[in-house]
């Protein structure tokens, strides 16, 4: 019995000795190229790397220590939609009532009318049952900005105000067709998207920017030199005086409530409303009792794609309020958050201050174990083949200028808040080994392209050793 309690211990010590080797190895590479001499050592970095095939964390630094996690916050929202959305979007519910009228419920969907997206069911529907409609939106228990964002951000286009029934991306188009000056008068012809906008832009002649300026030599020059600012509370926009010459602006439009996307429908789609023939009225209504259909309107991933390559904020945050009107039957942030939590993901390491859909709030709080355990759910749930086609990889997306070397061998989720940036996500190995990686750097004083490089160097060597 002796001799095989010793030939059993034997290999379990060389499994603990070697794992210690491992760890130490790892954390004399964080220490040289993460740790130490980079800008992230003026600030608080948290570091884990954990192999899926065998369960082992392969090394922890600060890994249950909280950071502001920036747009990693998005992975949580992400396995949200991929485990409650299916594989196609609800862009609609509704009923149909005893005298031939359609009830209609938004869902949240982002899609509607979104320039990414050509194909759109919704609207097709809504002009199937042209002047049947009646819109409800009794599901809406949100607000337009979320819990913690920078509210002076609000003209800046990775802000945009969230709403139960989204049109345009709720985002203002902003560019002029071209510019003419007669009798000492300046006419600018604009195009927005949505149309609907046009009359809310400032014109050059009734712009206090521009009284007493207006002369043919400076037409094409200083005269041009603006940008557009919309007002706080309401859809007006504003020139503002700038150095360079104005081309193109996005900017999040007002949603006033969440009944501005039937305006613009009714409007932009030149629907007689004076006739009331308008497509939507406004009406209260309670949840739908009776036999309710949905229309889907685009591919989950065909959304969840940009989300994650492009660090949409938007998307982001409507897919959170979409798992909620399908799981709850109405659209909180708290409330499926809660739900979530106490629920499919109550066995989290350590559980978050999880706030928002996109990571915008600073009031986020996650740890570095807590991304391992989600992008290990997701793999586990949806397999790395589907994530490959989420996930951007070196040379796409927010990493387009990061891992063009290693690109097919890294897949993942950049963050980056002032001061504060993050990686976490999935790294091959030379020797096949598949790794579940999560870096959260906070508090630096520099830009975050030299936390990224030093992050990109660490994985790198990682890479390329095991």
């Amino acid at each position: 019995m002796k001799n095989q309690r010793s030939i059993f211990l034997v290999p379990c010590s060389i499994l603990f000795l070697a794992s210690c080797s491992l760890s130490r190895q790892i954390s004399k590479d964080a220490d040289a190229l993460l740790l130490r001499d980079s800008a992230a050592s003026k600030g608080f970095t948290g570091i884990s790397i954990y192999e899926p095939a065998t369960g082992k964390y392969w090394y922890n630094y600060n890994a249950t220590k909280y950071f502001t996690p920036a747009s990693n916050t998005k992975l949580f929202s992400l396995y949200a939609g991929m485990k409650f959305l299916g594989d196609s979007l609800p862009g609609l519910k509704y009923q149909y009532t005893e005298n031939g009228a359609v009830n209609i419920f938004p869902t949240g969907d982002p899609t509607l009318l979104h320039p990414d997206f050509v194909h759109q069911p919704v609207l097709d529907f809504l002009n199937r049952e042209k002047g049947k409609c009646n819109y409800s939106d009794w599901g809406w228990k949100e607000k337009a900005l979320g819990y913690g964002w920078a509210w002076d951000d609000y003209n800046d286009d990775y802000m945009v105000e969230r709403s139960s029934f989204p049109i345009y991306g709720n985002i203002i188009r902003l560019q002029y067709e071209n510019v003419g000056y007669s009798n000492r008068k300046v006419n600018i012809k604009w195009k927005t998207l949505p149309a609907y906008f046009n009359i809310f832009v400032d014109s050059i002649n009734t712009s206090p920017l521009f009284q007493g300026k207006i002369d043919s030599v400076n037409v094409s020059s200083e005269l041009l030199k603006f940008y557009a600012k919309r007002d706080w509370e309401t859809n007006k926009i504003h020139l503002i005086q700038a150095s360079s010459v104005f081309k193109y602006q996005e900017l999040p439009f007002h949603t006033e409530n969440n009944a501005l996307a039937v305006d613009i429908l009714n409007k932009d789609f030149s629907l007689d409303i004076n006739k009331g023939t308008a497509l939507i009225q406004h009406f209260p209504v309670y949840p739908p009792s009776g036999k309710s259909f949905i229309i889907h309107s685009q591919p989950t991933d065909s959304l969840f794609k940009p989300m994650m390559h492009r660090s949409d904020n938007f998307f982001a945050e409507q897919t959170l309020l979409m798992v909620s009107n399908e799981r709850l039957g109405y659209m909180s942030d708290a409330d499926i958050i809660d739900t979530l939590l106490n629920n499919d993901l109550k066995d989290i390491p350590q559980r978050p201050k999880w706030v928002d859909g996109s990571g915008l709030s600073r009031y986020n709080l996650f740890t570095p174990q807590a991304f391992i355990y989600i992008l290990n759910k997701l793999y586990l749930e949806f397999g790395l083949k589907r994530l490959k086609t989420i996930l951007p990889t070196g040379g796409e997306g927010t990493l387009r200028s990061f891992f063009n070397k290693d690109s097919g061998f890294i897949y993942a989720k950049t963050g980056t808040l002032s001061n504060n940036c993050a990686l976490s996500g999935f790294l091959i190995t030379n020797k096949g080994k598949l790794l579940i990686f999560s870096i959260l750097a906070n508090h630096y004083q520099s830009g975050a392209t030299l936390v990224r490089r030093a992050t990109e160097a660490f994985l790198t060597g990682i890479r390329r050793k095991y």
